[in-house]
This record gives structure tokens, C-alpha cells and sequence, in this order.
């Protein structure tokens, strides 16, 4: 079975693994005002907490320790506060405070508009990156955002996939859609590219708040990042 494509049952749930290009910059951060002021990626974010990672060194943080800072993303930042779930060597997961101020802060910052103005073309730009062959577009914002659009031998589309922080939609041709919620991501980087192995939990059914992010921010894409054909392509395949 195809590496992007490798299904994992159970008895409780269907699990399913993508493993996908990951791009090896991020814009995101997050700047700790604790004693050690580090500086943090943001690995991943959603309206309730972010996963923050250090390129080298331990993060010093304890499980239930409070953290506080701001996260910087392309020209805006946000002050948030919460506390550590759970800390591994460079890497935590931070929950933000359930304070209603902060709540309305995150949602502002995590709009869908916000997504697709800062999604960046990376099948256009020339940074050496190695692409998969049949990946045709690449669209990425910092860790909240991904598409990935697939293509046949003949050009012809043949599948796409959304992730909208921890939300997964797909189409595949053939089989139609499915949604899906990212439960881990894990980095299997080799020599020749850098790669993320996901693991979704799909849902029983299609999920339509899913679709609808997808669809809002597809709406939002300008036509100079990915071309209107595979834009209406992508809606079509959403309704």
C-alpha cells in the first residue's frame, strides 16, 4: 500500500496515516516572557492551545507550569497566557487560559481570512525544496493551514487534501470526500526531503463544519497563488 495512503483499524475507531512534505521554515513563533525568554516555534495552534518546539536545547518548562508571551506571525503578534500539558525535552503543549478576553484574541487571530492572505505558494517558489512528483500545489500558512493538490499521470487532478489546525478534509478521486481530525504528527525526515507522517481519525461520517472551513477558505485564495481551474475544481468537489 501506497506510504501516503496507510490505513490503521481498530476495534473503537478507523485511523488513518498521510505522510506528507513539510516545509523546514516556520514564521510562526512564540516568544516566552519567562525567565529564559526563549523563542519557540509554533509547531501547531487551535482556538484551545499550541504545541511549541526548540530547534536545540530543553525548553525548561514543567508539566503544570504557567507559561506567558507572544506570538508573532508575518507583521501581527498576540499576547497569550496558559499553562503546560505536557512537556518532552524541546517540545511542550501549552493550553491557552480560558479567560473570555483571550478567547476573543485567539479567534480574531485564528480567522480563516487570516489563513488564506498568508498562504504562500511553495510550488512557485525557488527554494530548493524536493517535492513529491505528482504533488502539483502546495499551499501553506505557518502550521494552521496546508493544501496539498495531487495529480494522475495525465495531469488531470487526482486528489487534495486541507488541513485547517487540527481538521482534516480530503478528496480522492474515486472515493469521494472524508473528514477527519489530526490526532499526532511526527517528523521522519531523510536525507533527501523532510516529511510529516500524520495520523487522522476520520470521522463516521462527512463532517459539515469541516467542509465549510475548507470551502471559506478556499473562497479566500487568490487566483495568483493557484489557478482558478483548480480552485473551482476543489469547490465543486466540496458541494
Amino acid at each position: 500500500m501506497a506510504r501516503h495512503l496507510n490505513l490503521v483499524q481498530s476495534d473503537f475507531e478507523k485511523l488513518e496515516k498521510r505522510v506528507l512534505p513539510r516545509f523546514p521554515f516556520c514564521y510562526l513563533i512564540f516568544k516566552s516572557e519567562n525567565s529564559s525568554n526563549r523563542v519557540f516555534e509554533v509547531k501547531d495552534i487551535s482556538h484551545s492551545g499550541m504545541q511549541l518546539a526548540l530547534k536545540s536545547g530543553n525548553s525548561g518548562e514543567r508539566e503544570g507550569g504557567s507559561l506567558k508571551g507572544e506570538i508573532h506571525w508575518l507583521g501581527k503578534s498576540l499576547k497569550v497566557q496558559g499553562s503546560v500539558k505536557w512537556a518532552k525535552e524541546n517540545r511542550l503543549g501549552v493550553e491557552f487560559s480560558g479567560q473570555a478576553t483571550q478567547r476573543e484574541a485567539v479567534d480574531g487571530f485564528l480567522k480563516i481570512e487570516n489563513f488564506a492572505n498568508s498562504l504562500k505558494p511553495l510550488h512557485k517558489e525557488e527554494l530548493g525544496l524536493e517535492l513529491p512528483p505528482k504533488l502539483k500545489y502546495w499551499l501553506r500558512s505557518d502550521g494552521p493551514v496546508e493544501v496539498f493538490i495531487w495529480r494522475h499521470n495525465d495531469g488531470e487532478l487526482s486528489k487534495f487534501q486541507v488541513l485547517i489546525m487540527e481538521n482534516f478534509i480530503e478528496w480522492k478521486d474515486t472515493k469521494g470526500l472524508q473528514t477527519g481530525r489530526v490526532i499526532s504528527k511526527r517528523d521522519i525526515d531523510t536525507p533527501l526531503i523532510s516529511e510529516d507522517e500524520f495520523v487522522f481519525k476520520l470521522d463516521d461520517g462527512i463532517d459539515d463544519d469541516k467542509i465549510g472551513m475548507a470551502k471559506k477558505l478556499l473562497t479566500n485564495v487568490d487566483v495568483d497563488k493557484l489557478s482558478q481551474d483548480a480552485l473551482d475544481f476543489m469547490l465543486m468537489k466540496l458541494s
